[in-house]
């Protein structure tokens, strides 16, 4: 907003014309969604235990938890405020793709809601049924996947996949990259849940990659940039680069709150929407399979669940002390903020990783 009451002032006042470029833009929303965390934090930390909505600990998890149990959650809502609007204030609002990228997560964020808030009604740890909570990730994704398809009709977006380390393997996926949008934004939103289990683990990973993911929609708008990298240009994903970096911002300013010992929880608000906003940027700049990469961490935490249920279920053996593995690190003896640590070193080397295949094909 304004973005569009600024910019065309400038032909008055010529300093206005630094409204134009994304640099300008995403620095300035990444400030605003830090100063949006900072100080609406206390406020809503205040208000959650005004209200009584506090964290509900599960009885078969680690026992070094159950003091946390109370704790203001739902602080996912503080993440998404400092996010959206940043990002609906220095955007353009005629680019398509930042309004998927802002819808997608907040519907995400809504399931997340009422599954936080059905936890809290029935002081519980169980909240929207799996099955529904699955079902409306599904619906949400699947428009997401015919919105794309219906812009790739009228050429505005491409269904072709790029793969790292093989970029002259571009194989058209055509209407098959429907149920391939579906898997990749219910993956990442399930695999960013999966590792909010620690105080300030989920926000902290997520930050690294959200930058990550704000370079590559960077050089993926830009000529040169994608031309040297080898990158498939699309101009209009640039715009994408001020949702990333509200997104790093509202990630830091939360984390001010979310650092060990925790005030306040994201809870499945922010947990879900965080990684379906990952999930959609990854698919709107046509980096789908280098989220994998970007997002190792969650792709470890999730497949430790994956394999720790397979085993159990055909073995009756556990490969884990628990699942997800931060939760394996804690029970051999590592404390909470070593395991926090050491998954950020991990997270910043997959996303530096990531950076390095750019040019390699």
């Amino acid at each position: 907003m304004l973005f569009h009451l600024l910019f065309p002032l400038h032909t008055q006042f010529s300093v206005l014309n630094v409204t134009r470029y994304i640099t300008f833009r995403t620095a300035t929303a990444s400030l605003s969604a830090l100063a949006i965390s900072l100080v609406l934090g206390p406020w809503m930390v205040r208000k959650l235990r005004e209200f009584q909505i506090g964290q509900v600990i599960r009885q078969e998890g680690p026992v070094t938890h159950r003091p946390k149990a109370g704790t203001p959650t739902m602080g996912g809502l503080l993440i998404l405020t400092a996010a959206l609007v940043p990002t609906l204030l220095w955007a353009d609002l005629r680019n398509p793709y930042v309004w998927i990228a802002v819808l997608t997560t907040a519907a995400f964020g809504a399931v997340g809601f009422a599954d936080d808030y059905l936890k809290i009604v029935r002081r519980s740890h169980h909240g929207l049924r799996p099955r529904y909570k699955m079902l409306y990730q599904v619906l949400i994704a699947s428009a997401v996947g015919g919105a794309l398809l219906v812009l790739g009709h009228y050429g505005l977006y491409n269904t072709r996949l790029i793969f790292p380390f093989f970029k002259w393997l571009i194989p058209d996926l055509r209407w098959g990259y429907l149920p391939f949008t579906v898997l990749v934004l219910v993956g990442a939103s399930n695999a960013v849940n999966l590792t909010d289990g620690l105080d300030g683990l989920a926000i902290s990973t997520f930050a690294i990659a959200a930058a990550a993911f704000t370079a590559l929609s960077y050089v993926t708008g830009h000529r040169v940039l994608a031309d040297y990298l080898l990158l498939v240009r699309f101009s209009p994903a640039a715009e994408l680069t001020i949702f990333c970096g509200s997104l790093v911002g509202a990630s830091l300013g939360f984390l001010w709150y979310n650092s060990y010992p925790a005030e306040i929880f994201m809870g499945d608000v922010g947990s879900l929407a965080l990684g379906a906003a990952l999930g959609t940027v990854a698919i709107l700049i046509k980096q789908e399979l280098l989220l994998v990469i970007v997002g190792g961490v969650f792709v470890l935490e999730a497949m430790s669940v994956i394999i720790q249920v397979a085993s159990f279920k055909l073995t009756g053996q556990r490969v884990f002390r628990m699942a997800p593995l931060h939760h394996h690190f804690e029970l051999i003896g590592w404390s909470e903020p070593k395991v926090i640590t050491r998954f950020v070193i991990v997270a910043i080397i997959f996303a530096l990783f990531s950076l390095t295949t750019l040019k390699l094909r």
